[in-house]
């Protein structure tokens, strides 16, 4: 016997039921005297009570029970629910469930009675027709927003008299971030009241869990930008509970609290919101079992200017809600602009009306107060033009970038609003596609909102697809104006172009898109792939992106912990799983087969669309994916087949959790050495390092000067001051710690921070500590010490080298090299510190200063001072010859220094140096007093040193 199942799309109705308060009384005395399924059957039922005999009519859901486990945002779900027919003759009884339209059905199972159907995942056979069909029951999409992005399955059945029926539904998805969070979301509407309903929710993220929030329940009418309104705690019986990498969220409502929140059974939405730590760098990779996916979403980055272009339907089908709602969404939208930003509105009906013509202008207020003005006037009226207005707004964007040399790493975008289809102008859908494609060339994202029953989907959706954006619809009774903010929030803020995601081709297949136009705040960039050596102890990652002015590298090599199967006993709801679920395999066979049928809707080939289509197939066929081109069949299972039990199938959590093995970012595999990541730099001996030990390079006279500086903690040192000139500035400032043991100083000091200012040609300033950089040219990046990257701006480099060093180059003429110094278990007198190398001063100008400044364009003549005090040149060759003698003198612009013979260790201990040491704080060989070369705070400037005009 074959059973078929339908997947029907759209949202149920709802089935009011009066009285149900009395109803929930009865039902919780019922169950909870007596939880035997079968003894409740048998009751007899209270002729008298006339919402009894409506009871009779169906039959009683008795247990509804959701349990979801998440993986590093992978989720798998599996909704379990009882149906009792409690009546005299058989009787229909129908689950459903609605689940979000970006997941995939993975099974499903159900028995009556005694007899057991289970679901088998087959190919759909090909149809002439099939693009009619696809049409009329449209597959799930990834462009789906919350507004409508859920679909409704349903299985309809006969009860039996006296009899039960259980159903068990599992299906997975891959969570995606929006506005800085990943939202989950279950559906609980069983259009009755339950006995036993619980929901319970399993988060593992090895990265951290941050932000856990668990908001009111949510109706379809809620359904828009993610924000919380009024009440936010969480729904009445909810239990929350979490760990730094584990999270466990339970709803479990007695019939009586389900009675409060809704007398027909229809619930709502349970939400879990959250999201996870990260940092700029590559990401997260995480590998298992020869399969690799990798998250990227960036934080604390400057967004880019963006020049945008709202085209907004104004035909007569906007008349009322929808264009009062509209308008209400693009004033507070307005008010969001950047100073930075340029804009322009088109309205279009059946004729096309510009508000700036041939231009965008700048955001300034004068501006925003005219727009508003013109979209206040804005009125319904004629047909629509969608053809026309597309072509109006993508002219108006290509002709402004042209003409205005625009920044190329600045976004340009259309978002695209319409209640209807075409009715006006060029009305076919695939003369729009083609015209709309060739006008934006690639240059620029088209995003789509639709309104209304009325609206083209598939033309919204594949315009947006082709174009690189993303489409939302939402339904006309919904809130217009927090949905087209919330997706406007989404796009608002441009953080990166041009991200590229590179891995050696050596060592990955089948990798999923690794290109991608714009990078938003709060998104986030996943792409997986296939391992093809899997023994491999590490996997490369190179990430190379555009912010705003700066160009930026990312790297690292990822370490592959190859025998690792950990044990997972004692993880949070996996107790009792059965399943064998590579979730990183099935996070890449998900993104693949998602790619695949957005490829196929792209395409115009019918070849292409057919080899898109099996290869789609295929795959889904192989991971037991419900999709478009596969269908689920109902079979009957063998006659002493055990019913479904109610076990959740999990995953394979190989090293998940405090017991998963995340890898992220820089983790060297057991074995290496991290010395392999320390590069030796060779650079010149001219440097601030440790104590701090100061030493002069002098390259013509063949020997090297040194000192030290007993500075207080917290003083700042001015190392390079010459920004009347080049424009350049270091300073440093000290942290104190105890003296060693036995020592002769009574405290040492370090270098904590290393501050580098430049202002030519513009103004930027770099601040460095032993665990990030903020870079500030007037937009602030903030890098990790502990992450491989090079950025570049119009006149500065910063490359890192992840826990080694720092290179800033500015101009190509100045480089300085500060070497980074952490302990993983410092003693008392050790701190984490840096240390300041001048690895090229040919940009510095002869009149630069600071401690070391002072020195790149002098000369020092070595002299030895004889009884009669007379002096006597030494000649190069002879500084062998006065090693041994305490008693030798530099000459020093003038000065005469006092100096003996040392040996000093620098780049990290690795070469040794020696050198001629000025003792008292460098007493007559610098300018003035070591007090002179205190600045006043990091970034400070100035160039006076009081004692030298004196001198």
């Amino acid at each position: 016997m074959i059973l078929w199942l339908w997947l029907c799309w759209g949202f149920p109705t709802s089935a009011g039921q009066p009285d149900s308060e009395l109803m929930a009384r009865y039902l919780e005395e019922q169950l909870l005297a007596d939880y035997s399924i079968m003894e409740q059957v048998a009751r007899r039922v209270p002729r008298q009570a006339k919402f009894l005999q409506r009871l009779e009519t169906r039959p009683r859901m008795s247990e509804f029970n959701v349990r979801s486990t998440i993986i590093s945002r992978y989720a798998f779900t599996t909704v379990s629910c009882t149906m009792v027919n409690s009546g005299s003759e058989a009787r229909e009884g129908v689950f459903e469930m609605q689940i979000p339209a970006a997941a995939f059905i993975s099974n499903f199972t159900m028995s009556i009675g005694n007899k057991t159907y289970y679901g088998e995942v087959t190919g759909k056979e090909k149809k002439n027709s099939s693009d009619d069909k696809e049409r009329q029951k449209k597959p799930p999409s990834p462009t789906d927003g919350r507004e409508n992005g859920y679909e409704t399955f349903k299985a309809s059945v006969f009860i039996p008299r006296k009899m039960q029926a259980r159903f068990l539904l599992h299906y997975e998805e891959l969570l995606q971030r929006r506005l800085g969070k990943y939202e989950y979301t279950v559906s609980i509407r069983p259009q009755q009241l339950v006995g036993r309903l619980r929901v319970e929710v399993n988060i593992l993220e090895n990265s951290g869990i941050v932000s856990l929030e668990v908001p009111p329940l949510r109706n379809s009418k809620q359904k828009g930008n993610g924000k919380a309104e009024g009440d936010v705690s969480p729904p009445p019986s909810t239990v929350v509970g979490h760990t730094k990498t584990l999270a466990k969220i339970t709803f479990n409502p007695s019939v009586v609290e389900q009675t409060r929140i809704a007398r027909n059974g229809i619930l709502g939405d349970f939400i879990i919101r959250y999201d996870v730590n990260r940092e700029l760098s590559v990401g997260d990779v995480q590998i298992l079992n020869g399969y690799f996916v990798h998250y990227f979403a960036p934080t604390d980055l400057p967004p880019l200017p963006k020049n945008v272009v709202f085209v907004l339907d104004s035909s007569a089908s906007m008349v009322g809600t929808k264009l009062k709602q509209t308008k209400e969404a693009l004033f507070t939208i307005l008010q969001d602009l950047r100073p930075e930003d340029h804009f322009n509105i088109i309205g279009f009906s059946n004729r096309i009306k510009v508000w700036q013509q041939d231009r965008l202008v700048q955001v300034t207020p004068n501006n925003i107060r005219d727009a508003k003005k013109y979209i206040h006037n804005m009125s319904p009226t004629g047909g629509t033009n969608i053809n026309e207005a597309l072509q109006t707004g993508a002219k108006l964007l290509n002709d402004y970038i042209a003409q205005n040399d625009i920044d190329a790493r600045s976004v340009s975008l259309i978002i695209f609003l319409t209640d209807g289809r075409p009715t006006v102008g060029e009305t076919q859908s695939s003369k729009i596609l083609s015209n709309t494609k060739d006008a934006i060339r690639d240059k620029f994202c088209l995003f789509t909102i639709g309104i209304g029953n009325d609206v083209d989907h598939k033309l919204l959706e594949r315009m947006a697809l082709e174009n690189c954006g993303m489409t939302r619809h939402f339904q006309e009774d919904e809130d217009a104006a927090s949905h087209l903010k919330g997706f406007y929030d989404e796009i608002g803020t441009p953080l990166l172009s041009d991200i590229r995601v590179d891995y050696p081709e050596e060592d990955v297949e089948q990798v999923t898109q690794n290109f991608f136009p714009n990078y938003f705040n709060g998104s986030e960039i996943i792409i997986a792939g296939k391992l093809i050596n899997r023994t491999s102890d590490k996997l490369h990652v190179e990430v190379t992106a555009s912010n705003s002015k700066k160009y930026i590298l990312l790297k690292t090599d990822v370490a592959v912990d190859l025998p690792s199967r950990n044990d997972i006993r004692g993880v949070p709801g996996l107790e009792d799983g059965k399943g064998d679920k590579n979730y990183i395999e099935r996070a890449w066979s998900y993104l693949t087969i998602k790619e695949l049928l957005n490829s196929r809707l792209k395409s115009d080939d019918s070849q292409e669309k057919d080899y898109l289509m099996e290869k789609a197939k295929s795959m889904a066929l192989a991971y037991n994916f419900v999709t478009p081109f596969t269908i689920l069949k109902m079979r009957e299972a063998g006659l002493h087949s055990e019913p479904p039990q109610e076990e959740f199938i999990s995953p394979s959590t190989d090293g998940i959790g405090e017991k998963l093995q995340s890898l992220q970012g820089h983790k060297a595999p057991p074995g290496l050495s991290r010395q392999q990541d320390k590069q030796r730099i060779k650079i010149s001996k001219t440097s601030a390092d440790g104590d701090p030990h100061f030493v002069i390079d002098f390259p013509s006279s063949k020997f090297s000067v040194c000192f030290n500086i007993d500075g207080e903690p917290g003083d700042i040192l001015r190392l390079v001051s010459d920004h009347k000139e080049s424009g350049v500035t270091v300073n440093g400032q000290l942290i104190g710690a105890p003296a060693p043991p036995n020592g002769h100083k009574k405290q040492r000091t370090y270098f904590s921070t290393i501050t580098i200012l430049s202002n030519k040609p513009e103004r930027s300033y770099l601040e460095i500590t032993p665990r990030r950089i903020i870079l500030d040219d007037g937009e602030r990046l903030v890098l990790s010490c502990g992450r491989s990257a090079v950025v570049r701006s119009r006149s500065l480099e910063v490359s890192i080298s992840a826990n080694s060093n720092i290179t800033v180059t500015i101009q190509n003429t100045i480089s300085f090299v500060i070497l980074i110094h952490r302990y993983k278990k410092p003693a008392p007198y050790q701190r984490n510190h840096l240390g300041f190398y001048i690895s090229n001063s040919k940009g510095l100008s002869s009149d630069s200063h600071g401690l070391l400044g002072q020195f790149l364009n002098h000369e020092v003549k070595l002299l030895q001072e004889s009884l009669n005090t007379s002096h006597q040149q030494v000649g190069q060759n002879q500084t062998e010859a006065l090693k041994a003698n305490s008693t030798n003198t530099l000459k020093v612009k003038g000065r005469l220094v006092p100096v003996v013979w040392k040996q000093r260790r620098i780049y990290n201990g690795q070469q040794e140096v020696e050198c001629w040491f000025a003792k008292n704080n460098a007493d007559k060989l610098i300018d003035g007093n070591y007090k002179d070369y205190l600045a006043s705070h990091p970034f400070d400037t100035g160039t006076s040193f009081g004692v030298i005009n004196s001198l």
